[in-house]
């Protein structure tokens, strides 16, 4: 498996994946483009397996550029056939790095990472396993049904 930037040339295969993914959103082919297109705020990155994109994971700048950076995990998609394979994992421990790397290119670093999802989504544990999130607050009937606010302090 292979994570790496994502670039213009893979929106259409990401956006299969997001369609897969997330089949209440629409129009995935311009959300993916738009966040694309918001470099630097906003940093994608893909998971390829044997040159076929698998997942992408989105990560967002919040409150500007600043010293001490907060990131969102914005999105984390892995197409439903290869889901429980670590691609997920893999794409936030692999990306990662990567983030900071951009960041101290505006000399700043990373303090905290915040990431929302349903309440009832198993990749809560994920998101505590692979960057330390914790459960901060509870949103009654946001998107489709409660969703989770975590945060991931001082990573």
């Amino acid at each position: 498996m292979k994570i790496r930037i994502m670039n213009g040339s893979d929106l259409n295969e990401a956006s299969l994946v997001h369609q897969a993914a997330f089949p209440r959103q629409s129009f995935s082919y311009e959300w993916l483009e738009c966040n694309l297109k918001a470099y630097p705020r906003f940093l994608s990155f893909v998971a390829e397996i044997n040159n076929q994109i698998v997942g992408y994971i989105v990560w967002a700048q919040k409150s500007g550029f600043r010293a001490e950076a907060i990131l969102e995990l914005e999105q984390l998609a892995v197409s439903p056939q290869f889901q429980g394979q670590g691609i997920g994992r893999n794409l936030i421990e692999k990306s990662l790095p990567l983030v900071k790397e951009e960041l101290a290119k505006k000399s700043s670093t990373l303090k905290h990472i915040m990431v929302t999802t349903r309440a009832d989504n198993h990749a809560q544990e994920l998101y505590k396993s692979t960057l330390g999130a914790e459960v901060e607050a509870t949103i009654s009937n946001l998107y489709s049904a409660d969703e989770v606010l975590m945060i991931a302090r001082n990573v």
